[in-house]
């Protein structure tokens, strides 16, 4: 008989609280499924003397359970906080991880902007300084000034140059919509610098991007998130792509935000016609795995990535954003149910292929 695979799931926990507890049940449920024992823990619950863990799997009626668990094969870290207890044992040895570490996402952007496999879908991009706004300006009459370590559209503002001066429109750190109208490129440098100084999240720098058009839409935001993982060869294979678009008069797509998710080819068809979505489509597929492979030279063993990409008004792909541990709503919320289940599946599959 084939010997069971132990997969475990490091995660942050509080109590029996964890982040993601829908997405990682069902992650523990399709190991199973695939022959695998699969756990959760966090760095609490590691007993490295002992060789043993005290893991966590779903009860039926709701909740969690924990009992000893075997030393996992490989392990999938979910972990989103930066703590140092969580950065110790991601540097130890105790495990063999499914992905690497990865840096700070404005960071990822400026690598890759220097990289001529993927240049090319890079939006104009630098680190916010005093001075940088006017400069870009100068070159684009739209832009984005976004936190480097962002995450579900909070603290982005969109700032537009036209005849009657400057617009900015953005989501605070709580999530409220923020508009201002301003005359003055000194007065927008002022109000930029501030909205840096209250908007920072957990210490990161901003960084300040080429607006592309993305108003597929009228009055919304519209952009495509694509899933690539690895599959159980251990292969890099887009698993899915999915539109989300924004609600009216928002600077971000996010479905945080009250964002709608819609699919990729119904979509792109409908504005551009069926050629010209494979053509698309098939661009943000090169894309995505080009980026797969420059990161996964940079940062060792990655399982899987989300790419936040733009489509502009004229059909050319941009690479806004690469997320190493990214969700799969979007699937869900646009119907498309099979490639939900196989984005679920497929990190766990990978696991297994990596402790045979």
């Amino acid at each position: 008989m084939a010997q069971q695979r132990v997969v475990g799931i490091l995660t942050w926990r509080e109590g029996g609280r964890f982040s993601e507890p829908d997405y990682l049940r069902r992650l523990v449920l399709a190991g199973r499924k695939l022959g695998a024992r699969v756990y959760l823990f966090s760095h609490q619950d590691v007993h490295a003397a002992e060789r043993k863990i005290r893991g966590f799997t779903p009860k039926k009626a709701g909740g969690w359970q924990s009992q000893w668990q075997p030393w996992p094969d490989v392990v999938i870290d979910r972990y989103r906080r930066r703590v140092p207890q969580y950065m110790r044992l991601r540097h130890s040895n105790l495990f063999t991880f499914a992905n690497s570490p990865f840096s700070k996402k404005w960071r990822v952007t400026m690598m890759l902007a220097e990289d001529g496999r993927v240049s090319r879908w890079i939006p104009d991009t630098t680190v916010y300084a005093p001075g940088v706004v006017r400069e870009m300006l100068e070159q684009h009459k739209l832009l984005y000034i976004k936190p480097g370590n962002g995450t579900g559209g909070r603290s982005i503002l969109k700032l537009a140059a036209g005849n009657r001066g400057y617009e900015l429109l953005g989501r605070d750190k709580r999530s409220s919509l923020v508009k201002a109208r301003l005359q003055t490129v000194q007065g927008v440098e002022k109000w930029v610098k501030r909205w840096v100084q209250e908007q920072r999240l957990q210490g990161g720098n901003f960084l300040v991007q080429q607006g592309v058009d993305l108003a597929l839409v009228a009055n919304r935001v519209a952009d495509v998130r694509l899933l690539i993982q690895k599959d159980e060869r251990g292969k890099w294979s887009v698993t899915g792509r999915g539109v989300r678009v924004g609600k009216a008069g928002s600077s971000t797509s996010n479905l945080h935000g009250g964002g709608s998710a819609v699919p990729f080819f119904s979509f792109f068809k409908q504005r551009f016609g069926e050629s010209q979505a494979r053509l698309i489509a098939e661009e943000c597929d090169q894309l995505a795995h080009r980026t797969a492979e420059v990161l996964e030279e940079r940062f060792g063993r990655m399982m899987e990535f989300g790419l936040d990409i733009g489509v502009d008004v004229g059909g050319r792909p941009w690479l806004i954003e690469v997320n190493p541990k990214p969700g799969r709503e979007v699937f869900r919320q646009s119907g498309e149910m099979a490639t939900y289940r196989l984005a679920i599946k497929r990190p766990v599959q990978y696991a297994i292929h990596l402790a045979k």
